[in-house]
């Protein structure tokens, strides 16, 4: 197994391009994929988590052909039972946007994948795959993967969900709705977090001509049946999710200037919000048409984040809230215990063995700043956002850096390492 060893560096300076969005090339390829006709995806995000949807929508019979940065995806006429059992790799996304899909296939389909997966929870989804009449179970009947669906009829019909464990369910149910022979409700028996992903979904289907009508709140949504996906050609933005790291990094040590391009359409992406936090601890951001640059000349303060709608951000957010001013506290991180990792535990041990001091209380991360951060052996759990956290952290933090795994990067960010080597970081591989 492959190691980074990082130094510390006084400034970052240069220009990178933004790596695609991980979020909506899941979403454009599977709007694409039930859509009879052709549709091309431009500048998709090439990665193990998109690649696990790829061979997800290929298995029920859409056809893809890749040109350089395009993907041309013919959708499919009608769901096919896939041939093998699907591996969904460490994807949360692909595999709760396929199960619902699955139902409209005539057999039965298995989906699993990587050992983190299958401690991420799927009980809710499969609860509301029931409740829309569709024989759905946990192979081991624990509630997590791998997941057997009865297919055949499809959903349809009413269904109550939670709107705080993951987004995901609900965007699953909205793909699979508009192919319904009857219509669909769906309620929400707490408020809907991450409501900024379900937005990007509603706005994909829009594009694909897709009708569904959901309450100010997002907690009501109805998609009356029958409904044909058009094809649409979609460019994919640049990815703030992924660039959160360099521009917190570029924040975090002063005089950085860096520039990433190609992050626009902030308004689809939850974590565009880096920008007001960004400036709300004290760097300078400007905003261009199809960039963002990032200046840093003092020292960060502090903050209070809620991160209900953004937990994405949180593993970079710890980090600069070690050195900033005073204390940083991070609301409503529960759900962070779900991810690819336990990222709450997973943050407090990496960090603290760096200096930090991280504390875990009533569904808040409390970090205490004016850190002297020094280097460290670390393991982030397979955990792409946790290596790439602690990698920034290393930036500012005295002695050698090691970063076990260090390829887990490649789930969302194949380039990270790249870019940082772009913008004056030496990164030693051993």
């Amino acid at each position: 197994m492959k190691e980074v060893e990082l130094k510390p560096v006084k400034t970052l300076i240069g220009e990178v391009k933004a790596s695609p969005s991980k979020s909506y090339t899941h979403r454009a390829l599977i709007a694409a994929s039930l859509a009879e006709g052709e549709s091309k995806i431009r500048n998709p995000l090439i990665c193990q988590d998109t690649e696990a949807t790829l061979n997800i929508i290929k298995s029920y019979g859409a056809k893809i052909e890749k040109k350089r940065s395009v993907l041309t995806v013919v959708g499919v006429n009608e769901v096919e039972t896939p041939n093998d059992v699907l591996n969904c790799k460490e994807s949360g996304t692909t595999i709760r946007f396929a199960t619902p899909i699955l139902s409209f296939a005539k057999g039965i389909s298995v989906l699993t994948g990587g050992e983190s997966l299958r401690r991420r929870p799927m009980q809710p989804l499969i609860d509301a795959l029931k409740q829309l009449k569709v024989k759905c179970f946990s192979a081991k009947g624990n509630g997590y993967p791998p997941i057997i669906v009865f297919g055949g009829l499809g959903i349809r019909g009413e269904a109550s969900l939670p709107g705080n464990v993951s987004s995901q369910f609900i965007s699953g149910l909205l793909f699979a709705a508009p192919l319904a022979k009857e219509d669909v409700k769906i309620k929400l028996t707490t408020p809907l977090e991450s409501k900024p992903y379900v937005e990007m979904t509603l706005k994909i289907l829009e594009k694909h001509g897709i009708y569904v009508s959901a309450s100010n709140d997002k907690r009501f949504y109805f998609i009356p049946s029958n409904q044909a996906y058009k094809p649409f050609n979609h460019d994919v933005p640049g990815d703030y999710s992924s660039a959160t790291f360099l521009l917190a990094a570029a924040a975090a040590l002063t005089k950085s200037k860096i520039k990433i391009f190609g992050l626009k359409n902030s308004s689809l992406q939850a974590d565009s919000v880096i920008i007001d936090v960004l400036k709300n601890m004290g760097a300078q951001v400007k905003v261009g048409e199809n960039y963002v640059e990032v200046t840093s000349e003092e020292e960060l303060n502090g903050i209070e984040f809620d991160a209900k709608n953004t937990p994405d951000l949180v593993p970079a957010l710890t980090v600069l809230g070690c050195l900033a001013k005073g204390e940083t506290k991070i609301l409503n991180v529960e759900r962070l215990k779900i991810k690819e990792s336990n990222r709450i535990e997973a943050l407090i041990s990496e960090l603290n063995k760096m200096g930090g001091e991280l504390t875990f209380k009533d569904n808040s991360l409390i970090v205490k700043g004016n850190r002297e951060l020094k280097g460290a052996e670390i393991n982030p759990y397979g955990d792409h956002r946790i290596a790439m956290a602690c990698s920034i952290a290393a930036l500012k933090a005295k002695g050698k850096t090691k970063i076990l795994n260090p390829e887990c990067v490649k789930k969302s960010y194949p380039n990270f390492f790249k870019d940082l080597n772009k913008l004056g970081v030496k990164i030693a591989w051993k």
